[in-house]
């Protein structure tokens, strides 16, 4: 399991229009918040999708990107955005290499057998690609709004210290 201060694995991904997502290149323009979850088109998932896509214009006002990522098919993550308007990029992880590397994906016990499974789970990553917010065993409902909190302090402390360190004034 990662936290709030560890560097957050780099990765690139597919996305629902089959461009290459680099994370690298992505944080280096934004505060990126990666949400993974469990399939496309469930209640909880959709619930949780829906939330966030309402909330990207703040987001975006907060020079934030959303991002979610499952182990579902590049043409379901298609159909899911498509059929529900979502606003922002859904990645595809099919062999779960990324979510392992995240700590989402996860063995748990299940109907009394040991099994791989999704844990809901949220970053948010800085411009330097450091974990600011980690948590695992998201509920789903209300989630995109408590995300949103945290990434207005993390953007308004950002631009207090550019201000502070002269990086804000204009001239």
């Amino acid at each position: 399991m990662l936290n709030a201060g560890q560097p957050a694995p780099l990765f690139e991904l597919p996305d629902a229009d089959f461009e290459l997502f680099d994370l690298r290149e992505q944080m280096a323009r934004h505060l990126t918040v990666l949400y993974f979850y469990i399939k496309d088109d469930t209640p909880g998932c959709t619930a949780q999708a829906i939330e966030f896509s309402d909330l990207e214009e703040h987001f975006r006002n907060c020079d934030c990107t959303v991002v979610g990522i499952s182990r579902d098919e590049l043409f379901t993550h298609a159909e899911f955005r498509d059929k529900h308007g979502l606003a922002f990029r859904l990645l595809s992880d099919v062999d779960a290499e990324v979510s392992r590397r995240y700590g989402a994906w996860r063995e748990r016990e299940v109907e009394g057998r040991s099994r791989f499974c999704m844990t809901r789970s949220t970053f948010i990553i800085d411009r330097k690609g450091v974990i600011r917010y980690a948590q695992y065993g998201v509920n789903p409902r209300g989630h995109a709004g408590e995300i949103l909190e945290c990434v207005r302090a993390l953007h308004t402390k950002g631009i207090r210290n550019a201000h502070h360190q002269g990086l804000g004034r204009h001239s």
